[in-house]
């Protein structure tokens, strides 16, 4: 059992399961019928994205120092009680059940994924 982190709007992997949509906003000009079946997401969860203000700063690097201030950022926001509390459920959950979270960035690197992956992994999640 384990986390699958994914591109929104990709193909789903066979024993994906449940997937999470942990962005702020919807994808535009798709009805919310169309969601799960246009592999974008089952469950929307927007407290797992960053910020608005993180977004701007995470959007706007250059350079990995800009991105080390992102990272920064979002993990403040993570630390938030009700957001690390989430974040350690879904650790506990990886190891009884399949399931994926994910965002709409095509380079993960570049992506809040990466760094929710590392806070879900320093919980004890299982990651793929």
């Amino acid at each position: 059992m384990a986390i699958r982190i994914v591109r929104l709007g990709s193909a789903r992997h066979a024993d994906e399961g449940l997937r999470i949509g942990t962005v702020r906003r919807p994808p535009r000009g798709v009805p919310k019928s169309g969601f799960a079946s246009r592999n974008w997401y089952d469950v929307w969860y927007p407290s797992l994205s960053p910020s608005p203000e993180a977004v701007k700063l995470g959007q706007k690097t250059q350079t990995p120092e800009a991105w080390k201030a992102f990272a920064r950022k979002y993990r403040r926001e993570m630390a938030a009680p009700d957001n690390a509390r989430t974040i350690a459920l879904l650790a506990a959950l990886s190891r009884h059940a399949n399931f994926s979270v994910g965002c709409y960035c095509e380079d993960e690197t570049r992506c809040h994924r990466s760094v929710l992956r590392l806070l879900l992994e320093e919980a004890g999640a299982e990651t793929l």
